[in-house]
């Protein structure tokens, strides 16, 4: 295999490179930043740290020469088109996707989907391979690069390889139906080290080894036993955070302060501003989220002026036609909404098909009252997140699902159920009447969380874990206490959250 003339201590693969090529009126072509989680947390993670990029441009063709952006060696991968439709838009997207996200649209399944996938795994792990110096650190990111692992191993045995699931990985019940599921598992198992956002997410995969493959388990270790390969691999939950330091810096820039107020302005001052902000996904909840907003509309218990709900919705995926769909079904109930509900001058609903810069978005934090965080199924999001860190004046409230990663961590928010459309309710009205003492009383916590266990910690104890994998790291007194602690608190929440749901079940159920 041909060596590159640069070579890294350490490695990162992900789907896509953290640049977009952007071409000016004159022609001129540059890179900028790509929005997006990973790239977000990954971002603040190389600064400072010299190493290497790997990862798909965004175009089909050619992949463009190896080039040096912020400091970082980013080396592209070339899709064709066929692979784009096959390897991402198809196995990624449409079979992957569903059945790690509780198949809340059905997973389609083709053979040669499945055989992009495979050619398009090698070649990131060929182009691993090509810039890891000897021993190096190879971290792997997400559901599209699951055999990369392997492989790496396979052609470069010298190296340290870890793995880290940004979305949730499904029960075994689930996973099942996966006529690849051996493949995957085994390309996973490549790895020292498999990062996931929560513990059953760990614990489903560990699961669906001693399963679906019959190999020893125990604790969060699998055994792998081959002639040529005898070794224990490690699962447990890192759950994944943001640059606390560096969006609270943009919060507090005069400017954006600013822009918040004119946000606030340019919707007529509301008494209370709503606000989504998702990728335009299924997972993502924003139906149910709508739905229920147009039943307070409908009972008079929110109405413009004094209510304004903001949605944000990414465009994602819009080849996908699962995507195109839900699209054009939330569009159509933003504007029976506007036309029902609507004022001139006062719409019900503001909905923004649109991506923007950092700035812009902590202004909208700031601006917003209450934030809905309300996905069916996800791994983390880092939404509840930066609106907890956005908001330095302790203001606001955080209306969040309890199938969220974030929930395990936020335990202050104001928790929903977001198929329980009446519950869901419930909780929206809540976050709107409760008093701002107590509201600030649960921000105040809940930004201490988000800033004792900011990207920069959730790097630091991946990297320490895979580095000593398969045995646990050393935590130190107080590292150990505050995980402890952390543990405590989500099960006194999980049980002080279930006390309140079967309280309003047995109360709707009484009757009257």
């Amino acid at each position: 295999m041909p060596r590159s003339q640069k070579q890294f201590d350490l490695v990162i693969a992900a789907n896509r490179l953290p640049v977009d090529r952007v071409v000016g009126p004159d022609g001129e072509e540059s890179w900028r930043t790509s929005p997006g989680g990973l790239v977000t947390a990954m971002e603040s993670v190389m600064r400072g740290r010299e190493g290497a990029w790997v990862g798909w441009a965004g175009e089909a063709g050619d992949a463009p020469a190896p080039f040096v952006e912020d400091d970082m060696y980013l080396r592209p991968v070339a899709l064709s088109e066929d692979e784009v439709a096959h390897y991402y838009e198809g196995f990624s997207n449409d079979t992957l996707w569903p059945i790690y996200h509780d198949v809340i649209v059905p997973a389609t399944f083709h053979r040669y989907w499945f055989t992009a996938y495979e050619a398009v795994n090698r070649r990131f792990a060929e182009a691993v391979c090509e810039v890891a110096a000897k021993g190096a650190t190879v971290w792997v990111h997400d559901y599209q690069l699951q055999l990369v692992p392997a492989i790496v191993r396979e052609l470069r045995p010298d190296v340290r390889i870890g793995w880290f699931d940004h979305i949730p990985f499904p029960p075994v019940e689930l996973f099942a139906q996966l006529p690849w599921r051996r493949a995957v598992l085994e390309g996973l198992l490549g790895a020292d080290y498999l990062g996931f956002q929560r513990v059953a997410d760990a614990q489903n995969f560990v699961r669906a080894c001693r399963q679906l493959l019959g190999l020893p388990t125990k604790g969060d270790t699998v055994s792998v036993s081959r002639a040529e390969d005898s070794r224990r691999v490690r699962a447990s939950a890192v759950p994944i955070s943001i640059d606390y330091v560096g969006l609270e810096a943009v919060a507090k820039q005069p400017e954006t302060l600013q822009r918040a107020q004119e946000i606030r302005e340019s919707l007529g001052n509301p008494r209370t501003l709503l606000l989504g902000v998702d990728r335009l996904d299924y997972t993502k909840g924003i139906g149910h989220r709508i739905k229920a907003y147009g039943e307070l509309l409908e009972e008079g218990r929110v109405s413009p002026p004094n209510e304004v709900f903001v949605q944000v919705a990414t465009p994602s995926r819009e080849r996908v036609a699962a995507y195109r769909e839900l699209r054009h079904e939330i569009e159509g109930e933003v504007g029976r909404l506007n036309g029902e509900h609507s004022r001139i001058g006062a719409p019900a609903v503001q909905y923004l098909h649109h991506s923007y810069p950092r700035q812009e978005m902590a202004a909208l934090y700031l601006a917003a009252d209450v934030v809905l965080v309300t996905p069916l199924r996800d791994g983390m999001n880092l939404v509840a997140k930066e609106y907890v860190t956005c908001r330095y004046d302790e203001g606001g409230a955080l209306v969040l699902s309890e199938f969220t990663g974030a929930f395990h961590e936020l335990h202050q928010a104001f928790v929903c159920n977001p198929h329980d459309i009446e519950g869901l309710k419930q909780t929206i009205m809540r976050a709107i009447e409760t008093p701002d003492k107590e509201k600030r009383r649960l921000m105040r916590a809940m930004r201490r969380r988000v800033a004792d266990h900011d990207v920069q910690r959730w790097a630091s104890r991946f990297l320490e874990a895979l580095e000593v994998a398969p045995e646990r790291p050393q935590r130190s007194t107080r590292e150990q206490k505050a995980d402890d602690e952390h543990a405590r608190a989500d099960r006194t929440a999980r049980e002080l959250h279930h006390a309140r749901a079967a309280k309003a079940a047995s109360a709707k159920a009484t009757p009257r």
